[in-house]
């Protein structure tokens, strides 16, 4: 036992430091603030939808919560109901299984409302498209307020698409 930790002793650490999203967060955060204060009253409450993704986006968006950039201080909380959401938040190509669950959901959205289609395949399908299977884009089932590209979007994008939907 001893003899392994005298390895780890003389190799060192092998990684780079990870980057400090700190200052971009911060910056972005700010903002997030002043606009959710302006618009919401303080807090922005999003329901998240997964239309029939990979799940990648999902990852991204748990990132985006956890401590590390931690967006919750900014007044972003995620709720259960489509009843208490300000923001859906859709994942995905629709498969045609969860179309009518996704227009229940829009539908039971209080007004006003926003819609943001996360992702490659929300905003146009992704390599699926429409077939018998799939209704293809987000844009195809209910009306889509802003896309955020990627595959899966970084939190930090996801942060700056938000923020630029809460601008208009």
């Amino acid at each position: 036992m001893l003899h392994i930790f005298d390895k780890i002793m003389r190799t060192g650490r092998l990684t780079e430091p990870v980057a400090q999203p700190e200052k971009a967060v911060a910056e972005i955060g700010a903002t997030f603030s002043r606009e959710i204060a302006a618009r919401f009253g303080g807090s922005l409450a999003i329901r998240m939808v997964d239309a029939g993704s990979c799940n990648g986006c999902e990852l991204e968006m748990n990132a985006a919560n956890n401590g590390f950039y931690d967006i919750e201080r900014f007044g972003i909380h995620f709720v259960a109901s489509p009843r208490h959401a300000d923001l859906l938040l859709v994942t995905g190509t629709v498969s045609r299984h969860m179309q009518a669950a996704l227009q229940r959901t829009w539908e039971a959205t209080p007004n006003p409302k926003f819609v943001v289609a996360m992702g490659d395949c929300a905003a146009s399908g992704g390599e699926f498209g429409i077939s018998y299977a799939s209704c293809g884009a987000v844009a195809n089932v209910i009306p889509v307020d802003a896309v955020i590209p990627g595959c899966p979007p970084t939190p930090i994008t996801l942060l700056q698409g938000l923020l630029e939907l809460l601008r208009r």
